[in-house]
């Protein structure tokens, strides 16, 4: 590991401000990802700024038609919420399925979202369920927030406050995670919306989560499992690694998709 500044703010002004310094300074939240990475001498940012101690950046608030996630909140913390529980049981039910308890008690939704990993289970909720991004100074829409591997529509040094979902009418989370990481090779969650949109987010098939408009469309039309029987996705494009090819992964969508709706019902 390459020597580094350890900064822990109290305030996120006086953490903006470091992150704005020269250097590669960089953010840590839980650390599952950014550790390890500096470890393999794979990053070596210039600067650490610990967000543990700035107050205000953990909790659960709930609204009539929306739930507020702090970005700092633990995966832990966000399976175990009954408001949680009761109000989106499919994310409770990702949270719970992320990693192990290390990483389930380490690890945060704003880390996760900030890193953007292409395995990553969050993603695939913050879009399926239409949810924001906010930050100190804007909220962004999840369609435009994940713009490609590990790479987001975060402005240098700009830190996630929270994420706002809209609570659905019906939503799941079906996976086929790797033995090993609990990574998804594939991750498809399904939304129905409270107006009665439907939104199909899948992570894990290609480099940045993404959504499958015609599942979208079919779903719209007749919210039931059959609706998917003859539809398919396409392969180019998708990762193709040890853990599956392809084809492989886009049977999977299929699948899994199908799975998920079934769930709802």
């Amino acid at each position: 590991m390459h020597p580094y500044r350890y900064h822990r703010p109290g305030s996120l002004a006086e953490a903006e401000e470091v992150l704005a310094g020269d250097g590669d300074p960089r953010p840590l939240a839980g650390g599952m990802s950014l550790i390890p990475v500096m470890k393999h001498r794979l990053a070596a940012p210039s600067d650490l700024v610990d967000l543990a101690a700035i107050g205000g950046l953990t909790g659960i608030t709930v609204e009539p038609a929306t739930l507020g996630i702090r970005a700092m909140t633990r995966h832990a913390a966000v399976a175990a919420s009954p408001s949680v529980r009761e109000r989106i049981p499919a994310l409770a039910a990702l949270a719970g399925g992320i990693g192990d308890p290390l990483v389930r008690n380490r690890g945060t939704i704003g880390g996760s979202l900030a890193n953007n990993d292409p395995a990553a289970c969050y993603p695939s909720a913050v879009l399926a369920l239409d949810a924001e991004i906010v930050t100190a100074g804007r909220r962004i829409p999840a369609d435009n927030f994940f713009l490609g591997l590990f790479e987001t529509a975060l402005e240098p040094g700009e830190l996630i406050v929270e994420v706002r979902f809209p609570v659905p009418a019906a939503a799941s989370y079906r996976k086929f995670p790797n033995p090993a990481s609990r990574f998804s090779v594939v991750g498809v969650f399904v939304a129905r919306l409270a107006d009665g949109a439907v939104r199909v987010a899948v992570t894990g098939a290609g480099p940045c989560v993404f959504r499958v408009k015609a599942f979208e469309r079919a779903l719209a039309a007749s919210f039931a499992p059959g609706a998917l029987a003859d539809l398919s996705v396409a392969a180019d494009g998708l990762t193709s690694d040890i853990h599956g090819s392809a084809a492989y992964r886009a049977h999977l969508i299929g699948v899994l998709a199908e799975d998920a709706v079934a769930d709802c019902a």
